[in-house]
């Protein structure tokens, strides 16, 4: 659940940030539009490697933001301050030994759907974890944010290798095939 602060921070975003309040204040589960770029910007990824890189970076108590899920999209997304474009896509590089995974950007001239604050479990969009007041803008969140993401792309992707590896070694009878 967002807080009074969390509230006034992400409305303040909006075009008309009162509107925004008063609207949520009808319905606080409901969705919102808001331009990024203003008072933030959101890194979008694929929900299998956006929720294990949210868990990781909770499990290792690093520096985090807000976080979003949109479950008919299968996307997360993660709030980041508006000039973090350029450091975290060298962040990015940087951990990446070939080609880094894929991720969308929005920033200005982008529109983010946010959830309400407080939506139900069982909602589109829902916080992972809803904003408390203005995040912090550091350079260790969007560090923390960039290797947990190439590394849970990676943990990703060799589940899924292994899991088409095991079923390929199931269809052949259980055989092994010597390489």
């Amino acid at each position: 659940m967002m807080t009074r602060r969390g509230v006034q921070w992400i409305s303040s975003a909006a075009d008309d940030p009162e509107e925004c309040r008063e609207h949520w204040a009808l319905d606080p589960r409901s969705p919102h539009a808001l331009p990024a770029g203003r008072y933030f910007d959101v890194v979008a990824v694929g929900q299998r490697v956006g929720l294990e890189t949210f868990d990781q970076l909770q499990r290792h108590g690093m520096p985090l933001g807000p976080v979003m899920a949109d479950r008919a999209s299968e996307q997360v997304g993660f709030f980041l301050p508006t000039w973090a474009k350029s450091p975290f896509d060298r962040m990015v590089r940087q951990e990446t030994a070939d080609r880094a995974p894929e991720y969308r950007y929005l920033g200005e001239n982008s529109v983010v759907v946010v959830p309400g604050p407080m939506p139900l479990a069982g909602d589109r969009y829902i916080w992972l974890r809803a904003p408390m007041r203005r995040p912090e803008a550091s350079l260790p969140r969007i560090a923390a944010l960039a290797a947990m993401f190439v590394a849970a792309s990676s943990v990703v992707a060799r589940a899924d290798r292994y899991g088409r590896e095991q079923s390929a070694a199931s269809v052949d009878g259980g055989a092994t095939h010597a390489h």
